[in-house]
């Protein structure tokens, strides 16, 4: 019994999400989509790394490298439960209130490079960036929110222990 309320909760998250998602995500995962529509991505911590899966696209715990990380730690600060998943708003387009813009500077070893204005720093982003653009963007526009409650507490029991001690 426990089993089947606890699978028709994850169920109920699951379809809250996609309901309130599905209009954000655009064509995201699709390497071809515009280069204005919005991508959402719910990255996690890792013992301080960040990173995120898109099981499309291939990818199981990407991480994020370096002082994209630190970006990300100044970006979550005020988001509950950030560090077990948050939602992740990107795309070369305006996005209205969004919380930090990077401005593409040079490309390196087949990643890009770039500065945001915000934290006056620069971050790399790998070629995993190419999957959600045809080129890497000018410039990046983030917004960063929660997860629904029950989606975090569902995702807590999901992950193995260790994952959040950072």
């Amino acid at each position: 019994m426990r089993y089947d309320s606890a699978m028709k909760r994850i169920a109920c998250v699951f379809l809250y999400c996609l309901v309130c998602l599905s209009p954000l995500m655009g064509m995201a995962g699709d390497a071809k989509a515009p280069s204005n529509s919005v991508h959402v991505i719910w990255p996690y911590n890792i013992q301080g790394i960040w990173a995120f899966d898109d099981k499309e696209l291939g990818f199981v715990r990407e991480p994020f490298v370096g002082a994209v990380n630190v970006m990300i730690d100044k970006l979550v600060t005020n988001v509950p439960n950030a560090k077990v998943a948050f939602r992740l708003m990107f795309s070369s387009g305006f996005i209205p209130d969004y919380d930090a813009k990077v401005v593409w500077k040079r490309k390196a070893r087949r990643g890009n490079w770039y500065y945001c204005e915000k934290f006056k720093m620069e971050g790399w982003l790998c070629p995993a960036l190419l999957k959600y653009f045809k080129t890497a963007p000018k410039e990046i526009y983030v917004k960063v929110g929660p997860l629904p409650e029950q989606l975090i507490e569902a995702l807590k029991k999901e992950r193995r222990k260790g994952w959040f001690d950072k």
